[in-house]
């Protein structure tokens, strides 16, 4: 793996944080500690990852199924040159395509998500109908791991195994958090790891915030023939913003002017390498 294709993502990834950090500042509304954890994961998608442009039909597929990381993912998308930069600053307010959740109003959008629990679903559709067509795309869905308290992502795992899908990729955002607690007391998932495997997926854990470990699994996919693949990524709810890592506080906090400034100098300090 090339090293300037890491180099390259840690970059964008930077930028988009500090674009989601004053996008949700600005709206006054948000949920800026889960778009920070899946950040580097959706930049490794983005910017080295996923193949095809917005009007290939045998495009990679993407879905958020945690969809309150919107902020993020426009983030990405005005990165990437799908949305215009400005268009962040209306983010959540009256009359906006930017809604709080992701929805097809946007370009790069695939589906609405929003309700929890039901992209694991749609991506299993859209990799059984790439299956049908003979095409080559592949189909990645972020989760958060909350939301797999939900049980219709149970029913497309199993639909995923069965029909052997392994153009599928889910990825969950283990960042043991939800909101008001973490996910072990309110309804605990671990063994996370042997659970998948007992729905008949290939497995793998990873750091998701080591960029170079990221990239190997994501184009390595799938990890077993005939078996889709879930890649459960380890990450830090609020990443990259001292005050806001691991604090539950920020699932939706106001992030105030001040908040601001301090959270994007510690950015810059950060990426000063």
């Amino acid at each position: 793996m090339p090293s300037q294709d890491a180099a390259l993502v840690r970059r964008q990834a930077a930028r988009a944080r500090a674009l989601a950090l004053t996008t949700v500042s600005t709206a006054g509304t948000g949920h800026i500690g889960a778009d920070l954890s899946a950040m580097d994961i959706l930049c490794t998608l983005y910017f080295g990852v996923l193949r095809g442009g917005p009007d290939d039909p045998d495009r990679d597929r993407f879905i958020l199924s945690k969809a309150h990381a919107s902020a993020a993912m426009y983030s990405v998308l005005a990165l990437k040159g799908v949305l215009p930069e400005e268009e962040l600053a209306t983010f959540g307010g009256a009359g906006s395509r930017l809604s709080t959740v992701v929805s097809t109003r946007v370009p790069g959008i695939e589906f609405n998500t929003g309700s929890l629990g039901h992209g694991l679903s749609l991506g299993a559709g859209a990799a059984l109908a790439a299956r049908v067509q003979g095409s080559g795309r592949r189909t990645f869905v972020l989760t958060g791991d909350g939301e797999l308290q939900e049980g219709s992502n149970w029913e497309a795992a199993m639909l995923a195994a069965s029909r052997k899908l392994d153009n599928l990729v889910v990825i969950v955002d283990r960042n043991l958090a939800q909101k008001g607690a973490s996910t072990e007391d309110i309804n605990a998932l671990e063994p996370l790891d042997d659970k998948w495997r007992s729905f008949g997926w290939a497995v793998r854990t990873v750091d998701g915030h080591d960029v170079d470990e990221l990239l190997d699994v994501f184009r390595g996919a799938p990890i077993e023939e005939s078996r889709p693949t879930c890649v459960i990524a380890s990450t830090v709810k609020g990443k990259g913003v001292s005050f806001m890592e691991r604090n539950l506080e920020w699932h939706s906090r106001r992030l105030t002017p001040d908040l601001l400034d301090q959270a994007l100098r510690e950015l810059e300090h950060g990426n000063d390498d």
